[in-house]
């Protein structure tokens, strides 16, 4: 089946609305998607209709505090819970504060990049670091936009600011607590190998882990082969995604092709609750 439960819209970092989603999601006939915005749920507020025929799975991706990159996507929560709306919330609300001091920093190196032009780029939605880049872009302050993440936006470089994020319990807990079921993302971006891989599911199986993402767009066979093994050591179900953010990350298209058999279980639960 064709499937995305791993996509990214206009609220966070991606290029499309979650209507113009719904859209490109029925033109390549995607039969299930999710809309998975960073720290935030506002997407829900921006769908005016779903397509017959295409399942929709309320989604988010929460960052978590990890020495590389750990990120838990909840699914199918209560929106209205208040310590999930709460949370989002201060999570947005401290990246705010995060582009202001990239803003100040900015200045110092000569680009000048005001509050109200990043609103402007980002069509009102949440500002992040892709907005900056693509008007430093357009200011003639870099030659493209992936210049301004390689020299200057990229973790490590000289504009990078850490985000906020939760502690991987927190994260799990939150979602749960919502009702929701949390899945650990991308599993090779933690960087860790096969046997400190497997403690950390083992750990965060404990805070109450549910799934785990097998099929990803930048996963290899053999890395797909490894998180089968875990997934059913674990007893966590499996879940598949793009990671889609249109434009912005132009490679990576919606949508990915998996077996129903691997998704049953997810699906089953979702449709059952």
């Amino acid at each position: 089946m064709k499937i995305d439960l791993h996509t990214h819209s206009t609220i966070s970092d991606g290029t499309l609305t979650p209507n113009e989603i719904f859209e490109s999601a029925v033109q390549n006939n995607l039969e299930v998607i999710s809309i998975t915005d960073h720290d935030t749920i506002d997407a829900l507020n921006d769908i005016t209709n779903i397509p017959e025929n295409l399942i929709f799975i309320k989604g988010v991706e929460i960052s978590a505090e990890f020495p590389k990159t750990l990120h838990i996507l909840g699914y199918d929560f209560d929106p209205s819970n208040e310590d999930l709306s709460k949370t989002l919330k201060e999570l947005q609300d401290f990246r705010k504060k995060r582009n202001l001091k990239i803003q100040e920093n900015m200045a110092k190196l000569g680009f000048h990049i005001s509050s109200e032009e990043l609103v402007t780029e980002a069509k009102g939605e949440i500002v992040g670091r892709p907005h900056f880049a693509k008007l430093m872009h357009k200011k003639g302050y870099v030659n493209s936009y992936q210049e301004a993440f390689d020299k200057y936006l990229a973790k490590g470089k000289l504009l990078y600011l850490n985000k906020k994020r939760l502690e991987p319990q927190k994260a799990i807990e939150l979602i749960l607590n919502a009702g929701g079921i949390p899945v650990l993302a991308h599993p090779y971006q933690t960087k860790l190998n096969d046997d400190e891989l497997e403690l950390l599911i083992k750990e965060l199986k404990e805070y109450g882990l549910i799934g785990i993402e097998v099929f990803y767009s930048q996963h290899t066979r053999k890395q797909e082969q490894l998180y089968l093994q875990f997934a059913s050591k674990y007893n966590l179900l499996i879940t598949a995604g793009s990671d889609f953010h249109g434009n912005n990350t132009p490679a990576i298209k919606l949508g990915l092709n998996v077996q129903y058999f691997y998704l049953k279980k997810f699906l089953d639960k979702i449709q059952n609750r």
